[in-house]
């Protein structure tokens, strides 16, 4: 039996006067794993009860966000078994405003979403080993087929409404797995291809139970954007399978039907930083709360968006989160979240350079650290260089609307001499300073997955234009009219064009890569778009070129595949080979079909998902995964290198993170919860 149980004995004794508890702080402080206990474990721990106290504004914050009701006491909006927070360095201050800066709603939004983001486990600081968070423990049947999680007695949505096991199953039965709501839900739901039972065996335990072994199942949620609850109490009223009266109900709020209104709380996405009611609908919302209801969806997020617009949005701390420190302070201690939308990647510098943002690590390019750290004085800020656990990479469309050009990238003669064709070694130097390391694309980050040969990491890296030319000769691209650029086999005139975001790669990458290209005969040019206009064209099969940052750290693909399998990534990422996908999905009723070495892959991730990461069986065929990822070159590597986090000297208790890297969530796993703003301008830390 494979089990997870938080250990604690009860501290209180009948008639017994416990001693106020010391405010522990630091590197060493925690009980089972760093820097958290559990309640019953804290105070075993130190022979003490805990007395909880309130942000002193909490009251008025509460008070703009719309449609919540009046507060209950303190005792009342904490769990009974609240999680307890040792800070990295000190207690922390209530107050503050922790600004930020985005390229545009649902783009580049994730270095704040971060900030407040909840799951019910994360992954601890060491970046491997799943930790409590929303749940308090699990526990795992022999074969890891079945999965009980527990939450905390007394958890409350940030309405004060009782957060329970039935708002999971809710969530993945109506929510995920309803067709009205989500049109196919993500294969990292789904267990063998087909939906897992869930159900709420009573208030605090939810059970998984898979359709094969699934050791990564929990894992996901250690680093996954989607959140695996939703307020039933809220969406059921509007959810024809718990209401008769939900359509007439929805009408009578100026909705057409009752799923429209679960969708216009829920966003009809997993992902969850879509814009909310307050930007989709602002008169909506005021009807809504105007019935009774609240103008967004209630949250188990540290704040709580109050005011949003196409220029920003404004958060408030959530009156009932639940977490606390070791002082009893109920967390977060920043009181509020200013995220403001700045496309323009100089404007975006020029605030950084001037101190008007707290924290920044997305889009964040490593062409703008000089700039930053020649100024991080006047600006009152540090700057850190962090390894990156994806690269820059690129792809060919291989199922292109354009027919000949389909057929050419499809030659992995064509692929491979594109990538020989670029030079690595200047992209090091020139937009990377020499700090990075020219490295092919194997999915799994290459500098941290120990399977991942030296062989691998440089298969097809050189820059070689001798090989180039011989390959692209083999695949009859060559130039037909003798006027020094290649054509397509047809004697058509073959020109490239890059379409990027620097929110996905920089500008410097994009250069020298269609420079590389030119030089080999392809012609190619650049185009900087927004990232809305990138993937929204990208989803549509409408880019030849594709490219945006790729590879994920072990942990993550041991229980998402998706980055292995065609399209090869969510809305987020790169995307290649989109009715590959569509054929798969359809099972052969639409779309184009895939090449054998794709259903082989298959094969490999669907036995892959049913292993324990780490154990060696799983490396061994994780290994056979990188080699066929290699091989095929589907995508395109081309510098593992470092990225600036960006941080202000008063942003307090803030842990400078081992990567600056998405894949795990950003930097969540680095608990922005306890971070403070410091007085007199600058941070205790």
């Amino acid at each position: 039996m494979s089990k997870f149980l938080i250990a604690g004995a009860a501290v209180l004794m009948a008639g017994n006067v416990m001693a106020a508890c010391p405010t522990v702080a630091g590197p060493d402080a925690g009980g089972a794993f760093p820097h958290i206990f559990e309640k019953v474990e804290f105070e075993s721990k130190h022979g003490c009860q805990l007395n909880f106290s309130e942000n002193p504004a909490i009251a008025e914050l509460n008070g703009r966000i719309a449609g919540n009701p009046k507060l209950m006491p303190l005792a009342k909006r904490l769990p009974q078994e609240p999680l307890v927070v040792a800070p990295y360095n000190t207690i922390g201050t209530y107050g503050g405003v922790l600004s930020g800066i985005s390229k545009a709603t649902e783009s580049g939004t994730s270095d704040l979403l971060a900030v407040r983001h909840v799951n019910l486990v994360r992954f601890s600081d060491d970046l491997s080993t799943v930790v409590p968070n929303v749940a308090k423990s699990w526990e795992w049947n022999a074969d890891f087929t079945v999965l009980k999680v527990m939450l905390r007695k007394g958890h409350k949505w940030s309405d004060g409404e009782a957060f329970t096991a039935e708002d999971v199953a809710f969530w993945y039965n109506n929510l995920v797995m309803d067709k009205n709501v989500i049109e196919k839900p993500k294969e990292r739901f789904l267990s063998a291809g087909e939906g897992v039972k869930v159900v709420a065996l009573d208030e605090t335990t939810v059970q998984f139970t898979m359709n094969e072994p699934a050791p990564g199942f929990l894992d996901n949620f250690a680093q996954d954007y989607a959140q695996p609850f939703q307020p039933k109490h809220l969406m059921s009223k509007f959810h024809p399978e718990f209401n008769k009266d939900a359509d007439k109900l929805a009408k009578s709020l100026g909705f057409e039907s009752g799923y429209d209104v679960v969708n216009f709380y829920y966003g009809q996405s997993d992902w969850k930083d879509v814009p909310t009611p307050l930007l989709k609908d602002g008169a909506a919302s005021e009807r809504l709360v105007k019935a009774g209801f609240t103008a967004i969806a209630p949250s188990l997020e540290s704040h709580l968006v109050v005011e949003e617009s196409l220029e920003g949005r404004r958060l408030v701390a959530n009156p009932y989160f639940f977490q606390v420190d070791t002082a009893g302070n109920q967390l977060p201690y920043i009181n509020e979240i200013k995220e403001v939308y700045i496309g323009d990647e100089d404007i975006q510098t020029a605030k950084m350079i001037a101190g008007e943002v707290t924290y920044k690590a997305q889009a964040v390019n490593l062409p703008q650290a000089p700039v930053l750290l020649e100024n991080k004085e006047q600006g009152q800020y540090e700057i850190a260089l962090r390894p990156t656990i994806s690269q820059m990479s690129f792809a060919f469309n291989l199922t292109d609307k354009d027919m000949e050009k389909r057929a050419v990238f499809n030659d992995v003669n064509f692929r491979r001499a594109m990538s020989v064709a670029i030079n690595r070694d200047q992209i090091n130097e020139i937009a990377f300073f020499g700090l990075g390391s020219p490295t092919q694309y194997t999915a799994f980050d290459a500098d941290t997955t120990p399977f991942i040969t030296e062989e691998l990491k440089k298969a097809y890296t050189q820059y070689d234009p001798k090989l180039a030319a011989e390959l692209l000769d083999k695949a009859g691209v060559v130039d037909k009219n003798g006027d020094g650029l290649r054509d397509l086999p047809s004697g058509k005139k073959f020109e490239l064009t890059i379409n990027f975001t620097t929110q996905g790669i920089s500008t410097e990458v994009a250069e020298i890569v269609a420079k590389g290209w030119t030089d080999a005969g392809v012609k190619t040019v650049i185009k900087e778009v927004t990232s809305d206009e990138y993937r929204n064209t990208q989803s549509a099969n409408d880019y030849s070129v594709v490219n945006w940052s790729s590879g994920r750290p072990l942990a993550t693909i041991a229980s998402n595949v998706e980055t292995l399998v065609p399209p090869y990534g969510s809305f987020f990422d790169l995307r290649t080979g989109l009715q590959w996908a569509q054929y798969l999905e359809s099972e052969g009723k639409e779309g184009v079909k895939p090449p054998a070495t794709v259903y082989e892959m298959k094969k490999l991730t669907d036995r892959f998902v049913t292993l324990k990461a780490g154990s060696e069986e799983s490396n061994k065929l994780g290994l056979e995964i990188a080699k066929r990822v290699v091989d095929d070159l589907f995508i395109i590597g081309t510098v593992k290198a470092v990225s600036p986090v960006y941080y202000s000297k008063q942003l307090g208790n803030f842990e400078v993170p081992k990567t600056a890297s998405y894949e795990f969530y950003r930097m969540y796993p680095y608990m922005p919860t306890q971070w403070f703003i410091g007085e007199d301008g600058m941070a205790k830390n």
